[in-house]
């Protein structure tokens, strides 16, 4: 399984396809050079419960990390598995 990446100066996302079709997605903004905003995260009904949001926000926190960003998760999703996962605090 691969998560694409699709970036432009303001915005961004990742996205997970199974069987050519989009299975789950995360998009985000860019708040100025430094910092990501997680504005919303969708799992395909079909894939719902398969932990596939959760590769997105592990994905997201290697971006972020890479990158030396930080990200602010207005998504519900994003915020609630961030809180469940400690190791990721550095993030954010």
């Amino acid at each position: 399984m691969e998560i694409r990446e699709v970036e432009t100066d303001t915005k961004g996302s990742f996205s997970i396809e199974i069987d050519g079709k989009k299975a789950a997605e995360m998009t985000y903004s860019k708040a100025g050079l430094d910092r990501i905003i997680v504005d919303h995260t969708e799992v395909g009904d079909t894939y719902r419960g398969t932990g596939l949001g959760l590769k997105l926000v592990a994905h997201a926190v290697e971006f972020v990390r890479d990158r030396k960003l930080k990200m602010l998760p207005l998504c519900p999703f994003t915020k609630a598995t961030l809180l469940r996962h400690p190791e990721w605090n550095d993030i954010w």
